[in-house]
């Protein structure tokens, strides 16, 4: 791809992410190209259908939180970065559903569509338990699909029940207690 290219594209899906933020999935796709500084022309190159860039959108969250896990699984605290990313994940999860729920609507399961990054993302997800729980901050009896079913649970709950990032943030703040150690 041209630079010039995956400028755009990259415009477009910063774009289309605060655009569904603000305005719902519903939003004209017009507005998303304006909001990128393209014309509809250049969007529709990239993504041929609305479904498309909602699609694009969601793989590009999963992708940063890949990027997240592996960066956070250096870190001299294993027991604070693990805990700041299920924080990060929660947040995102939680508050940003309106793309996997249009994504269903649509007819395609982004779990087996994404399978391989699925996959990576519960890697590293896993690669922090480890380290946290080996550091003694995580309780020892708890897997990765604990914690994912945990946070994606409370995430879902958040949803339905409409709440705000405040009260995300303390509904994964007892997730995350439950968890600790010492909790």
């Amino acid at each position: 791809m041209r630079a010039d290219a995956a400028r755009n594209r990259a415009r477009l899906l910063e774009a289309a992410e605060k655009v569904f933020a603000a305005k719902g999935v519903s939003v004209p796709i017009d507005e998303i190209a304006a909001a990128a500084g393209v014309g509809v022309g250049t969007l529709y190159r990239h993504f041929p259908t609305k479904e498309a860039l909602f699609e694009a959108v969601v793989v590009s969250r999963l992708e940063s939180f890949v990027h997240a896990a592996t960066d956070a699984a250096t870190s001299d605290e294993p027991g604070r970065v693990f805990f700041d990313f299920l924080y990060r994940f929660a947040r995102q999860a939680a508050l940003k559903r309106d793309l996997f729920d249009a994504l269903l609507v649509a007819g395609i399961d982004i779990k087996s569509q994404c399978a391989d990054l699925v996959g990576e993302l519960e890697g590293g997800i896993e690669h922090l338990l480890e380290r946290a729980r080996d550091a003694g901050d995580v309780r020892a009896d708890v897997t990765v699909k604990d914690v994912i079913g945990l946070v994606m649970g409370t995430c879902n709950a958040a949803s339905q029940a409409n709440l705000d990032e405040a009260a995300c943030d303390r509904m994964i703040g007892v997730v995350c207690d439950g968890l600790r150690a010492d909790g």
